[in-house]
């Protein structure tokens, strides 16, 4: 659902207090993602700029491509500061990882990671997954 947030496409309205709230965070995306957008197409980008333009400009203020892309770049870097920030006793997330003693998935709660993989020792393919925004939210 971050990633819904983030791309601006969340579908939840939730309560009066929770659409003020939704609304506030939108606007405060839609500032953010004007700032990337002005940094992006500023001149110091040379001869990319106009291709920049073309991609990103928003007459709505919005930036959804810029969004998208911006997601697409940073979801894994997002997933990795929510895992392994996480309390060790919280169990928001879901069994993910095969614990290796017969038993069914785990949580990859001692090293933030499945597999025992540690920043600065990155492992292939080791990382909980990250589907859940190819998935239509309502189905979620």
């Amino acid at each position: 659902d971050i990633g819904d947030i983030v791309r601006g496409r969340d579908l939840y309205s939730g309560n009066n207090k929770e659409k003020k709230q939704r609304k506030k965070l939108d606007e405060n995306l839609k500032d953010i993602f004007g700032d990337i957008y002005k940094e992006l197409t500023s001149s110091r980008n040379g001869k990319n700029v106009k291709t920049l333009q073309a991609r990103y400009n928003d007459e709505s203020g919005n930036y959804y491509q810029l969004r998208e892309d911006w997601w697409a770049l940073n979801r894994d870097q997002v997933w990795k500061a929510i895992t392994c920030d996480a309390d060790t006793g919280n169990a928001y997330f879901r069994p993910t990882c095969n614990s290796g003693d017969k038993k069914g998935p785990s949580q990859a709660n001692h090293y933030c990671r499945c597999g025992n993989d540690q920043p600065g020792n990155d492992k292939a393919n080791v990382d909980p997954p990250t589907y859940f925004d190819y998935v239509p939210q309502y189905l979620r």
